[in-house]
């Protein structure tokens, strides 16, 4: 049998960060996604236990200014694009900038050396993925994603997909749907 899981990944960090630092018996809070506060002065030796459990699981706690602003760009687009409730209606460049509190130029170019590509660009890889699992969802018409993520037309949006994924949402969605017809032929047999 083949499930299509949807992640929330705050809650899911959020719980596994509870699960793994409670054998440690400190006091901390969760200020924002990707963000912790440890609420208690830690010995070197702790912070370095802390670090290698975290490690296992693909959490690194970052220390370089840069590294942690171009993660605080990403975490806030994620946000952005991802989360249903957060409805945008300002253009992203000014969302990001009154979000973190720095020029949009700076955060641009920032990123740009860093990640090696552009902000416009991890946006669009970000609102193809989470429409590559809205189509997996298949509770929305390409009319309404292309709606909640702010794509000015459902073209526009099938430029973007075709150019990222080098196939149209609708064949995108054609394949799914043989795929699950696959599934359901098999467990039939």
């Amino acid at each position: 049998m083949k499930a299509y899981l949807k992640f929330d990944i705050p809650v899911l960090t959020s719980h596994l960060l509870t699960i793994l630092l409670q054998p440690f018996d400190i006091k901390y809070r969760i200020l924002g996604f990707g963000e912790i506060e440890f609420q208690e002065k830690l010995t070197l030796e702790k912070q370095e236990e802390i670090r290698e459990v975290l490690d296992k699981y693909g959490i690194e706690i970052i220390e370089n200014q840069k590294t942690i602003l171009i993660q605080k760009i990403k975490d806030a687009i994620v946000e952005m694009v991802y989360d249903e409730n957060t409805t945008v209606n300002v253009k992203s460049s000014v969302y990001l900038a009154e979000k973190l509190g720095h020029s949009y130029g700076y955060l641009s170019n920032l990123f740009s050396e860093v990640t090696y590509t552009s902000i416009e660009n991890f946006i669009i890889m970000q609102k193809i993925e989470y429409t590559k699992q809205l189509i997996i969802k298949n509770q929305l018409s390409l009319t309404e994603i292309a709606f909640q993520l702010n794509y000015s037309s459902v073209a526009h949006l099938s430029t973007q997909f075709k150019n990222t994924t080098g196939i149209t949402p609708s064949a995108f969605q054609r394949i799914i749907k043989k795929r699950r017809e696959i599934a359901t032929q098999n467990l039939t047999q």
